[in-house]
C-alpha cells in the first residue's frame, strides 16, 4: 500500500533545530546555537508554573482570557488586538494561513528567520525572498518595488535573525507608506528586549499607526520560556478573529499561560538578565572585531560572523572545542550570546581562528 502524500512534499526541507555541542571528556558544553537565554527560570514563574502542575489533567482555558488581558494591559491595547500561540513563530503560521490562499506570495528579507519559507510553502503560499543588503540589514526599497499583487504578507524581522541588524523608523514608515494597505506586514520582534539602538523602529508605534501592521513577541528569548512555547501577535482586531480561527486548538498549554502571566509581572528582575546579556554582546563584538573575525554589530543575543566560504572549517574548530553554534554553509555563522563563561570560550577559539584561519573578508 502507497500512503498518498501532498505533491512536492519530498522537496520540502524540515525546519533545523540548533544543535547540541560535542561532548568533550573534562570539558563543559555550550550550546548557542538555538538563541536560547543562558539563564534558568525566575523564582517566581517557576513557582507559578510547579503550582500549575496538578492541574495538567485538563484541558487549558483555550482563549487564554487572563494573558489576553495581561498582554492587552501591558501595551495599552484591546483584548481584540491580541492573539496568542505556541511560540511567535506559531501566531507567524496563524498570519500566513489567515490572510494567503494558495499561490499567494510571502515576502521576507533573506536571509532571514529559517522558518518563514516553510511556513508559506507549508500553507500553500509561495516563499517570496528579497536579498539583504550588503551590510545584512532588510534593503525595504527593493521589497517595496518587488510587491505584486499576488503579495499578501510581508515579515520585516527587526533585529534581523541571524545578522542582527536593524530596521529604522524612518525607513519603516516610507516603506508603510508605499505598500499597498491591503497587504499584511508583520514586524517580528522576537529579540525586541536586545535592541537599544534609540533610532529603531517601534512594532507597537506602527501598529498604532497603520492598520496593516501585526506585530510578533516571543515568550522564548529574553522571557527565557523556549521550552513553554508561548508567543502573540497584536494587530487589527478583523485580523485577529481570523488568527483565532486557524489557531491549533488549545495550543497555549496552561503551563505556558501561568508562565506568562508571571513573566509579565516580573519585567523588573528579567530586565537585569537582559541587561547582562546586553553587556556580553557588546564585550563579544568588541573582542571578536579585535581578534580579526567579520562580526556585525547587533542588536539581538546573538552575532553574526560573516565568514563565507570558510564558515565551515570556523564551525569545525567550534566544535572541536564543546561549543555548537548555528553554521550556515559558506555563508556565515550565528552565535547566541551565553554565560560568561561561554563567551570567553568562544574568544578563546577565535584566537585560536585568527592564526588558523586563512585571512577573513
Amino acid at each position: 500500500m502507497t500512503i498518498p502524500q501532498r505533491a512536492g512534499l519530498e522537496n520540502f526541507p524540515p525546519y533545523r533545530q540548533g544543535k547540541a555541542p560535542r561532548g568533550i571528556d573534562g570539558v563543559t558544553a555550550y550550546k548557542l546555537s538555538a538563541n536560547e537565554n543562558p539563564y534558568p527560570p525566575l523564582p517566581s514563574v517557576l513557582a507559578a508554573v510547579t503550582a500549575a502542575v496538578p492541574s495538567i489533567n485538563l484541558y487549558p482555558e483555550m482563549a487564554a482570557e487572563e494573558l489576553t488581558l495581561a498582554i492587552a494591559d501591558r501595551w495599552g491595547i484591546s483584548p481584540d488586538n491580541v492573539a496568542l500561540g505556541a511560540g511567535s513563530v506559531e501566531v507567524a503560521s496563524q498570519i500566513i494561513h489567515a490572510v494567503t490562499n494558495p499561490g499567494d506570495s510571502v515576502m521576507f528579507a533573506w536571509r532571514s528567520f529559517e522558518a518563514y519559507p516553510l511556513l508559506a510553502t507549508a500553507a500553500g503560499a509561495t516563499p517570496q525572498p528579497i536579498p539583504l543588503t550588503a551590510d545584512g540589514g532588510h534593503d525595504l526599497v527593493a521589497m517595496a518595488a518587488a510587491v505584486t499583487p499576488r503579495t499578501k504578507v510581508i515579515f520585516v524581522c527587526n533585529p534581523n535573525n541571524p545578522t542582527g541588524t536593524v530596521v529604522g523608523a524612518a525607513e519603516v514608515e516610507a516603506f508603510l507608506q508605499s505598500v499597498p494597505a491591503d497587504v499584511v506586514v508583520v514586524l517580528d520582534e522576537a529579540y525586541v528586549h536586545f535592541n537599544t539602538d534609540p533610532g529603531t523602529a517601534v512594532g507597537i508605534e506602527m501598529f498604532r499607526k497603520y492598520r496593516n501592521v501585526a506585530v510578533l513577541h516571543t515568550f522564548s528569548k529574553a522571557y527565557g520560556l523556549a521550552g513553554l512555547r508561548l508567543g502573540y501577535a497584536i494587530a487589527a482586531a478583523e485580523l485577529i478573529t481570523n488568527l483565532r480561527k486557524v489557531a491549533v486548538p488549545f495550543g497555549v498549554t496552561a503551563l505556558a499561560q501561568q508562565a506568562g502571566l508571571a513573566s509579565l509581572e516580573a519585567e523588573g528582575e528579567l530586565q537585569e538578565r537582559i541587561d547582562v546579556l546586553v553587556a556580553e554582546r557588546r564585550r563579544m563584538y568588541a573582542a571578536l572585531l579585535a581578534a580579526g573575525l567579520p562580526v556585525l554589530p547587533s542588536e539581538a543575543n546573538f552575532l553574526w560572523l560573516n565568514t563565507g566560504g570558510q564558515t565551515a572549517a570556523l564551525a569545525a574548530l567550534f566544535e572541536e572545542n564543546a561549543l555548537s553554534v548555528r553554521a550556515f554553509a559558506d555563508e556565515g555563522i550565528r552565535i547566541t550570546i551565553g554565560t560568561a563563561e561561554a563567551n570567553d570560550r568562544v574568544l578563546d577559539v577565535a584566537r585560536q581562528a585568527a592564526g588558523l584561519l586563512a585571512p577573513l573578508p
